[in-house]
């Protein structure tokens, strides 16, 4: 086995000596993102304030904030094996809330009026609004955040669960907005008739949109994040997979949202059928398959790492342990009681989540998966890894112990491709298995 020193070295790509372009530097890419977000976020501000009132706005706002934390809760919590940036997760929020918003009322509206205008059958354009415009206009308003993610945070986008995470927390901050402009119109047009309590307007939007559907959007768009995750999980070799089934999301995506939009068209109780008969069974469904697919990367995690166990980069408990989510926990806890608080719990955290991103990538070389870079970013990972030990490693074991003392931790390794090598073995000094 090959050795090499206690951390990985590598030396810059070429032309990394070079200035960047202005437009390429990332205070500037930043600044411009934020800037767009801002203004589209004023913007809406202003639209939905004008449309709703300012009490109507404060109103639908306390309403519509309701189901927000327990539905990122839930995204984060599906996100904890191999936790994306809470950077990814604001900017997704954000585009969702402001952008996506912004683009869909401004768009919805102009091609509602225009249909009205050209058949002078304004009761048919609102009913082909809501059922074609609507989900076209809106699905692809929020699909254009996984797209950026996808392009531009390729590292952090990895499989059909960042695509769920992603697709899942655009689609929150979207209904959010929504919401509020749904939640504030119907306050108004109740301080209008004089109605109140059960009866009123804005409880029965309340109960159909915060109590019976919070869900709506985000399951609509997450179907896009499923096909931009398949694309991230294929190699760069297959184009047409990476470019259809992202579309192919998209427009089931499009066909849902529009289907229940066009539940009012079924008669009397056809709300209530669509609902029963399609949303839930298709909500059961796509979160049995959001939590599957989080117990098969635990999988993937404990079935990866032993490789690295081998050559002296992990301890012999750690693979079971990092694929293990009661472990993972119980080695924070511990290095937080025992080994100097929340910064020793923060820095397991981290190894953690870098010990997943290398199991993943690992899964992906042996697929045939990775990419030009898979050398280069093993050795970042490796080094993470190597910095965070001391305080990861004990912390590791005794989750091990406490999790499952009696179970083998780890098997065999799985062989990696001969064109990408085998991992490197740390230096003698440091390896565990010449002490």
């Amino acid at each position: 086995m090959a050795i090499s020193p206690p951390y990985p070295t590598y030396s810059p790509g070429p032309g990394s000596g070079a200035h960047p372009h202005w437009w390429q530097r990332r205070w500037v890419r930043y600044g411009a993102l934020i800037t767009l977000l801002a203004l589209s976020g004023l913007v809406i501000l202003a639209l939905v304030r004008r449309q709703t009132g300012t009490e109507g706005f404060l109103v639908g706002l306390g309403l519509a904030v309701l189901p927000v934390p327990w539905l990122i809760a839930a995204f984060r919590w599906l996100d904890r094996v191999e936790p994306g940036p809470w950077r990814n997760l604001v900017f997704a929020f954000a585009w969702g809330a402001c952008a996506a918003a912004l683009i869909a009322i401004v768009a919805n509206s102009f091609a509602t009026k225009w249909i009205a205008t050209s058949t002078a059958d304004p009761a048919g354009a609102d009913t082909l609004g809501a059922t074609v415009i609507a989900p076209i206009v809106e699905e692809s308003a929020k699909a254009a955040s996984v797209l950026l993610v996808f392009l531009f945070r390729r590292r952090d986008f990895t499989g059909i669960v960042d695509g769920v995470v992603i697709a899942g927390v655009t689609a929150t901050g979207f209904a959010f907005t929504e919401n509020i402009l749904y939640l504030g119109t119907a306050f108004g047009t109740d301080q209008l008739t004089g109605d109140r309590g059960i009866a009123s307007v804005t409880a029965a939007t309340f109960f159909v949109r915060i109590v019976m559907s919070p869900f709506a959007h985000p399951l609509f768009t997450v179907l896009t994040g499923i096909g931009f995750g398949i694309a991230a999980l294929s190699s760069e070799r297959q184009h047409a997979r990476r470019v259809l089934v992202p579309l192919g999301g998209l427009l089931l995506a499009m066909s849902m949202h529009a289907f229940w939009n066009g539940s009012s068209a079924f008669g009397e109780f056809g709300f209530f059928a669509v609902y029963g008969a399609f949303m839930v069974p298709a909500f059961g469904l796509l979160t049995w398959l959001a939590i599957w697919t989080r117990q098969r990367e635990l999988r993937t995690v404990r079935e990866e790492l032993p490789a690295y166990v081998y050559a002296g980069w992990l301890g012999p408990a750690e693979p079971f342990a990092l694929g293990s989510m009661r472990a993972r926990r119980t080695a924070r806890e511990h290095a937080r009681q025992h080994f100097g608080g929340r910064p020793a719990a923060r820095a397991v955290a981290q190894y953690e989540a870098y010990a997943t991103s290398l199991a993943f990538l690992r899964h992906r070389g042996r697929r045939g998966r990775a990419g030009a870079d898979f050398v280069l970013r093993e050795q970042e990972l490796l080094a993470e890894l190597w910095q965070r030990r001391s305080v990861a490693r004990p912390a590791l074991e005794y989750a091990a112990r406490v999790a499952a003392p009696a179970r083998p931790l780890y098997g065999a390794p799985v062989p990696v491709p001969y064109w990408y090598g085998r991992p490197a073995a740390p230096h003698p000094a440091h390896n565990p298995y010449r002490s």
